[in-house]
């Protein structure tokens, strides 16, 4: 456990992790705020908000608080870093149904996220 611990505490801000839970969700998430004992990170694609537990890198979500837990914290290789950088962008601010359509790029990068994150967990 204290290896994990010091892996959650690498985590800074802008940096992006993987999470996952046992109903099979993939969660990309990107460090939004850090304080002492939490990590506060939405999801890339949809936007959501989670608060992990800075030790063990757990979280619940919703009204059935679903858990969900920290997996991976390795870093992405720089180009697919800003790919994912692009999707967060794209899907906190894009309104227009059309232009949230994947480019070739973001599919590149989600295919790439999913085997790196799968080879690389804590």
């Amino acid at each position: 456990m204290e290896d994990r611990s010091i892996a959650l505490r690498s985590l800074f801000l802008g940096d992006i992790f993987h999470a996952a839970s046992p109903n099979g969700a993939s969660l990309i998430c990107l460090v939004t705020s850090i304080a002492q004992d939490v990590i506060i990170a939405r999801t890339v694609t949809s936007q959501l908000e989670f608060q992990f537990d800075r030790i063990t890198g757990l979280a619940e979500f919703g009204a059935e608080k679903v858990p969900c837990s920290i997996n991976s914290v390795a870093a992405l290789p720089a180009e697919i870093h800003q790919i994912m950088l692009g999707l967060d962008r794209k899907f906190r601010f894009e309104t227009d149904m059309e232009k949230l359509k994947l480019t070739k790029d973001e599919i590149r990068g989600l295919v790439f996220v999913g085997e790196f994150y799968e080879n690389n967990q804590l």
